[in-house]
């Protein structure tokens, strides 16, 4: 008897630690853990944390809070005083941008992103930062997608699909990627789907069974998930900015700090990026993307999927299509009737579907310090994007009125070339009859 007193007295607290435990992760989802305090909202919002990015609590807490989601990839990380987040906190604007996305997160990844708000978005504002440099041929690198993946949110949206086009392109996508293969159960039913096909009653108890779980650990552990603060760094910025918004006058320091930030190099490159990527093999890199091109990729229907969502979701989306820096463009031969056909079948994409707020910044890419290195915009880029940003996002706005068409997910669409002339589209954005 004094054995097992021993045993129980040594073994019982982990086994009830563990029933306790397991009793938390498959409770049902009213039994709710969801403050989420201003401050961790406030990190979460600029923290760029891949964490934040597959989690849902906290991302829709921020959102009931009038904060709007910034839809992207690595540009938003290049923070500086003219950075739409600090402009937003310097200047007390009535929203707060909500960061998503990081190097390597494409259209896909924001695609699944958005299932894990999509209550959040319904008749509300977002913005999207379309990166020409996702259209390539091969589309959102598989590693950066399982980099970002979220079971959590292919459950929320397989308990949501309803055979759609949409949904079965989704899970197309989807399988052929690694993360789509990772969960048997999961693959499966990714598979009945695309097929047009509904899951079994065995597939959705398991979907079911792994979504509640899942929930409740995002519940219970994302408000401890931020490893980055960029708090402090949007104050610092935001400390170098004078008191009252003036554009002119914010023009001239904004070509100020990028005259100080570039001069290491005659491409208006930032120092720092100059002097860790490319100063010492600048030399190797002339002509190296002379036959680069952004019309043919499977980053058009992946494009296609968000687009469809936001749709779906009645969201008031502004787009923000950035340039490339025009001094390095042509040190590396990139061509720019390219970039220019890029434009226009972009756009043709998103005005023929109703997507009409284009902040199209592709001829900007030769304005003295627009961008802070070869792609991503900085000091005066920001700022001219703001010129669109702010009246978006704080002026109503008349409700949006999208027509999807599902041409757009096919091949022919995403390998339609310079003249659109292969779906029957024709190079100045209108459809062939």
């Amino acid at each position: 008897m004094k054995v097992k007193k021993r045993l129980f007295e040594i073994f019982g607290p982990i086994l009830f630690a563990a029933l306790l435990m397991f009793a938390v992760f498959l409770s049902p989802t009213w039994i709710k853990f969801s403050y989420v305090s201003p401050k961790v909202q406030r990190n979460a919002a600029a923290s760029l944390s891949p964490l934040i990015l597959k989690g849902q609590l906290i991302k829709r807490s921020a959102l009931e809070n009038n904060y709007v989601p910034f839809f992207g990839s690595s540009e938003w990380s290049r923070f500086d005083p003219f950075h739409p987040s600090v402009l937003a906190t310097k200047y007390h604007r009535s929203y707060r941008p909500f960061l998503l996305g990081a190097r390597g997160s494409q259209s896909l990844t924001q695609f699944f992103v958005m299932q894990s708000i999509n209550q959040q978005m319904k008749n509300k504002k977002a913005v999207f930062f379309v990166s020409p440099q996702w259209f390539v041929p091969m589309g959102e690198d598989p590693n950066a997608f399982s980099f970002y993946y979220s079971p959590l949110q292919t459950t929320t949206w397989i308990q949501q699909e309803k055979g759609s086009k949409m949904d079965r392109y989704a899970a197309y996508r989807l399988l052929q990627m690694p993360s789509g293969d990772s969960d048997k159960i999961i693959s499966g039913t990714l598979a009945r789907i695309a097929a047009g096909l509904k899951p079994t009653s065995f597939q959705m108890l398991y979907v079911n069974y792994r979504h509640r779980v899942l929930l409740n650990e995002d519940q219970i552990y994302s408000r401890f998930r931020i490893p980055v603060n960029n708090a402090k760094k949007i104050a610092n910025n935001a400390a170098e900015l004078p008191k009252t918004y003036h554009f002119q006058q914010l023009d001239k320091l904004a070509g100020q700090l990028g005259e100080q930030h570039t001069n290491s190099n005659r491409f208006q490159i930032g120092n720092r990026f100059w002097n860790r990527r490319l100063k010492h093999h600048v030399k190797a890199l002339k002509g190296f993307q002379s036959n680069m091109s952004f019309l043919k990729s499977p980053e058009y229907g992946d494009f296609q999927l968000v687009l469809n969502q936001f749709a779906k979701d009645h969201t008031n989306v502004l787009f923000i299509i950035p340039p490339v820096n025009q001094r390095w463009q042509k040190y590396t031969g990139l061509s720019s009737e390219m970039l220019k056909q890029f434009d226009q079948k972009i756009t043709y994409q998103l005005r023929s579907q109703g997507f009409n707020h284009i902040d199209d910044l592709s001829q900007d890419g030769n304005v003295n310090y627009f961008m802070t290195d070869t792609i991503h915009p900085g000091w005066r880029g920001w700022l001219k994007m703001d010129q669109e940003i702010n009246p978006f996002l704080t002026k109503k706005q008349k409700a949006p009125h999208y027509r999807i068409d599902k041409s757009f997910y096919s091949k022919g669409w995403q390998q339609a070339g310079s003249d659109f002339d292969y779906y029957g589209y024709s190079v100045k954005g209108s459809l062939k009859m």
